[in-house]
């Protein structure tokens, strides 16, 4: 670290040039990045997967690039708003490449409904949505809406525009500075937002690379932009202090930089390569949708900690005195909270280790009660219910469910393969198309069952025939994925297909429960590689057997009662006070993103924290002087740290889409539970009662890992020197 650091210092106008450099490249190319990304999955190997592919390959049409022209008159009318919703239809299939028509018919209450089909995959074709909405035009005595999913993300792409601007400009940027102020007291408090500035726009300059290449969610941007600015400022944060602490202690600049580096920097990198190992781990998850934000996930921890080991020594160096002398709050009250054998943080610390048995007791007790409701915790796909109202797409949508159903958007494409060209003439065949067709009509969740004779339903080669099974609930809800699960098990078999011929159930509901499926198939094992590869990383940091494993074992509480406070704060209903949108399911990839995202910034607390304690510990070989000096000196730090990321995550729940809601709030509450139960209370008590166990790394183990060994008996204790010494 010190080699590294020397070099940078030396070479600093190339370091600054190099981000200057980057940072114009990657707005350029931020420029650009929403339009490449989507919200559609790909469930690889899936009958789902399979079912799209023959309808994209014979039928010519993608179930996700479609878009649906709902009419709606006076009550009755829906028969005659046929031929002129035919004609508007017709010219809006004109406006976009491979659209047609694949069929226009009437619904209930005055509505009728006109079907465009396309072969481009939904990133590509959302952006006709307006050209397809200007062609179709209106229709007399009739109010013409353009929905689909297709319509329904391009109406939400301003509205995602729309939350990150309030959520990061309104939010969590203004509460980051009042923290950071508080905290420094002068104005160092911009330094990690210089850092900031710059590794946000290259990380997505570094995902618009990526989404060339891979299907990313939209959700993506987001992600980096606001978690993005929450780790950039919590590891500048950390340097910044240990810095502006060893020039306290009388160190010159240049050594100031070099002994923050070997200390503070040492423990950004271990931080940020727990985080990355959380996140990385889903590049391993069978879903691209899952993937995306691995690749996500691993990108903002690693530029985040190449600016801080590159640009902020440069800046410190250049800038950190000049803004030290420009103090903000007065000398008085940053002195006052220097004192680190008085200040709260210090009292507190003898108070927990005075009475560990209660406070350890205590704090266990809080945390298991805060992740009981998570038994009651219910899963869901996605739905199309949990997004904003006053869209026109999903005006159309609600239109259309109260006349059709909720599934009306998003049905189930059943697709029969007979094995052969001609097939689909068989007398076999077609007596299992009825008996499907009456089993779908009779089935409680089933709205109605579109099959005939034209293009839509049967290929050209005759080999392959397409039912759509239309919900009357949408495609997320419990009843639809116990509908898809039944179709597969039950409706299918009792049909009496011939051998030989194959049945396909894809489609949104279908879809729902093979990417439930797939993902809760390969989570645990993403559970234990993350728990494997973060307790080997931290024994290597720590030097130590035990606290790796309590680090681990904190970390699960906490996100156990993020779980829990999901259910009670948006299924129960206790956030509607608060602008949180009740719900009753958790969408399925929020558990997921939030382990693998709250292990590793769980582990950047525990970093700061027990590093901190470890330099004691190797000072003094006193425990308890150790864990005490280690939070009277870090505590704040940490908190302030949580604080930052708590507000960006804050700046999710501000927002009006339901999925990024439960994201943010999971994300903050258990940010907001480590930095104050378990860092503040759980891990000082739980120190004070392993003692000198902490510490312990056994010789062989020490040489595996290449450390120095940590023996039960650290070294002496300093000698106090006699007074006026």
């Amino acid at each position: 670290m010190e080699r590294w650091t020397l070099a940078v210092l030396r070479f600093r106008w190339l370091v600054i040039a190099a981000w200057l450099v980057a940072l114009v490249i990657s707005v350029m190319a931020m420029s650009g990045l929403s339009d490449l990304l989507t919200n559609r999955f790909v469930l690889p190997g899936s009958d789902t997967q399979k079912a799209e592919k023959i309808l994209e390959e014979h039928f010519g049409q993608a179930p996700t690039g479609s878009f649906t022209l709902v009419a709606k008159g006076e009550p009755g009318s829906g028969t005659r708003l046929i031929a002129p919703l035919r004609l508007a239809a017709e010219r809006a299939a004109q406006a976009v490449p491979t659209g047609r028509v694949a069929g226009v018919q009437p619904a209930s209450g005055g509505v009728a409904t006109a079907l465009i089909v396309t072969e481009l995959e939904l990133a590509d074709v959302k952006g006709y949505t307006q050209d397809l909405r200007d062609a179709a035009g209106q229709i007399s005595d009739a109010r013409l809406y353009v929905t689909g999913q297709a319509a329904i993300e391009h109406d939400l792409d301003p509205v995602f525009a729309r939350d990150l601007q309030v959520g990061e400009l309104y939010i969590a940027i203004p509460i980051a500075i009042a923290i950071l102020v508080f905290v420094f007291g002068t104005l160092a408090f911009l330094i990690p937002f210089m850092v900031a500035a710059f590794a946000i726009p290259a990380s997505l300059g570094i995902i618009w690379i990526f989404a060339h290449f891979m299907e990313l969610s939209t959700y993506l941007q987001n992600l980096v932009m606001l978690i993005g600015l929450g780790i950039a400022i919590d590891y500048s944060l950390l340097m910044v202090y240990r810095y502006r602490e060893e020039l306290r202690g009388g160190a010159e600049r240049s050594d100031a930089i070099v002994r923050t580096m070997q200390t503070s920097g040492r423990a950004v990198i271990f931080s940020g390569t727990a985080v990355a190992i959380g996140l990385a781990a889903m590049l391993f998850m069978p879903l691209p949708f899952m993937r995306g934000f691995g690749l996500g996930g691993l990108v903002i921890p690693l530029v985040s900690v190449l600016a801080a080991m590159t640009l902020l020594p440069v800046l410190l160096q250049l800038l950190g005195a000049r803004l030290d002398r420009v103090r903000l709050i007065p000398r008085l009250i940053i002195d006052r909270r220097a004192d680190e054998q008085n200040n709260f943080w210090a009292r507190l610390s003898r108070a927990v280790m005075r009475r560990p048995v209660p406070f350890a007791a205590g704090t266990v007790a809080l945390l298991l009660l805060l992740a009981a409701p998570v038994l009651d915790l219910k899963l869901s796909p996605g739905s199309n219910e949990g997004i904003p109202k006053h869209l026109e797409a999903v005006r159309g949508f609600d239109t259309l469910t109260a006349a059709l159903g909720a599934g009306a958007t998003a049905p189930t494409e059943i697709v029969i393969d007979t094995g052969r060209a001609g097939g689909a003439t068989d007398a076999g065949v077609r007596s299992g198309v009825q008996r499907l067709t009456a089993q779908l009509e009779a089935d409680p969740e089933v709205a109605a069952v579109r099959f005939g004779e034209g293009p839509q339903y049967v290929d050209p080669t005759k080999r392959y025939l397409h039912l759509q099974a239309i919900g009357r609930r949408d495609y997320g809800v419990p009843e639809s994925q116990a509908f898809a699960r039944r179709l597969r098990s039950e409706l299918v078999p009792a049909a009496g297909f011939p051998s030989g011929v194959e049945i396909l159930a894809g489609g949104a509901p279908a879809g729902g429960i093979d990417f439930l499926d797939m993902t809760y198939g390969a989570f645990p094992w993403l559970i234990v590689g993350v728990l494997v590869l973060t307790y080997f990383l931290l024994m290597r940091a720590f030097r130590s057997l035990l606290l790796p494993l309590k680090a681990i074992i904190l970390n699960l509480l906490s996100i156990g009662a993020a779980y829990g406070l999901l259910v009670v704060f948006f299924k129960w209903g206790l956030g509607e006070p608060f602008g949180i949108i009740s719900f009753d399911q958790i969408e399925g990839w929020i558990p997921v993103f939030l382990f693998a995202m709250l292990f590793g910034l769980s582990m950047d607390y525990e970093v700061f924290l027990v590093s901190r304690m470890r330099e004691e510990w190797d000072a003094t070989g006193q425990n308890d002087h150790a864990v005490a000096l280690g939070l009277a000196k870090t505590g704040r730090l940490v908190t302030a740290a949580g604080l930052v990321m708590f507000a960006a995550f804050m700046g999710f729940v501000a927002g009006s889409i339901v999925g990024l809601q439960e994201f943010g709030f999971g994300l903050a509450a258990a940010v907001l539970i480590d930095v104050t139960i378990i860092r503040a209370l759980l891990v000082p008590s739980a120190m004070k009662l392993f003692g000198r166990w902490n510490w312990w790394l056994p010789d062989s183990v020490a040489r595996i890992i290449r450390v120095a060994p940590s023996p039960l008996h650290g070294p002496p204790a300093p000698a106090l020197k006699p007074a006026g010494k």
